[in-house]
């Protein structure tokens, strides 16, 4: 089952919240934030099992990296991304169905350690995870140890942005590791807005592009759909070919929105099931993506889970580290 609530509690990744800047401060580290999706790995007694974020079990799709990770030092749960690295080499999301096909280089890139050798670590420091971490991972071409930076977030974030990168992680340096829940001791900074988005319908084809000319866009509210637009770029002739064939399986005659969209007339509506991701410049006062590009699908995240992800200031996200400094 794909489920997350069928992993054990101790498989749920820990999960990073949104934040509006980069800073500065000697109590957190800073790492890359990849461009793939997230996988957990459980090694025991030199057998590999990998799951993705929301459960499902996903060995069978990456053999060579689960192979690789037959190396690791003992029993151990690691927590870590799995990306598909570019000629530029910068991982980007939508090379990862060319990885499957050869056509691109794929690598874990391995970031905390709950778990060694029966041991449940989640509660010590993070430094001392990767430290931990960093002693039992094999020399492998598939598999790389997440360095960081201390203090200077500022600094690496212009690095990243300078390098085409997607961002970066902030994490308090003694943070323990919260399965299954997000938290303000890890922190996202984005260099472009980017959103995960539900697919509610397309439009009929327009000029000479095949298939369909834009896709309606969703997002989980209140328990129900809320349209935040429509997405026509970032498509090749291959991806609009296989999109409209998963698409046209799913079709439905009903909006599943509560009140009329854009371009009712032009569209075929399908059911909210798959989980695409896109870059966008702002949201509008309407509360819809200005400017979107298509970046890929999705397979890590279920339908229903997928809401409008928003930044939190800096003073909301760190209330601990603000008490802390007056101790």
């Amino acid at each position: 089952m794909s489920r997350m609530s069928t992993l054990p509690k101790r498989l749920q990744p820990m999960l990073a919240t949104l934040t509006e800047a980069p800073f500065d401060d000697a109590d957190w580290v800073f790492e890359d934030k990849y461009d793939g999706f997230r996988m957990i790995a459980e090694i025991r007694r030199g057998k590999v099992a990998l799951y993705s974020r929301n459960g499902k079990i996903i060995s069978r799709s990456y053999i060579e990296v689960a192979k690789a990770l037959e190396g690791v030092k003992g029993d151990a749960v690691i927590d870590g991304e799995l990306v598909a690295i570019g000629k530029d080499g910068v991982s980007h999301f939508q090379l990862l169905q060319n990885a499957l096909r050869h056509e691109a280089k794929l690598l874990y890139c391995a970031f905390d350690l709950m778990f060694q050798n029966a041991v449940d670590l989640r509660k010590q420091p993070l430094l001392e995870r990767k430290e931990r971490l960093k002693a039992i991972l094999p020399s492998h071409r598939l598999i790389a140890f997440s360095r960081h930076r201390k203090a200077n977030g500022k600094k690496f974030f212009a690095e990243a942005e300078r390098k085409g990168l997607e961002g970066v992680m902030a994490k308090r340096a003694d943070s323990a590791y919260a399965s299954g829940s997000r938290t303000a001791d890890w922190l996202k900074i984005k260099t472009a807005k980017r959103q995960e988005v539900v697919i509610a319908g397309f439009t009929a084809p327009r000029r000479t592009r095949p298939f369909f000319g834009a896709l309606v866009l969703a997002v989980r509210e209140d328990d129900t759909w809320r349209y935040i637009g429509h997405v026509g770029t970032g498509f090749s002739h291959k991806v609009l070919e296989d999109l409209h064939a998963k698409l046209v399986k799913l079709t439905t005659p009903k909006s599943p929105f509560p009140a009329k969209v854009k371009d009712e007339g032009a569209t075929t509506w399908v059911e909210p099931a798959l989980v695409a991701e896109v870059k966008f410049a702002e949201w509008t006062s309407k509360g819809e993506l200005r400017q979107p590009v298509y970046l890929g699908l999705r397979t890590d995240k279920r339908a229903k889970d997928v809401v409008r992800e928003r930044e939190r200031p800096r003073k909301q996200s760190f209330p601990l580290a603000k008490a802390r400094k007056k101790d």
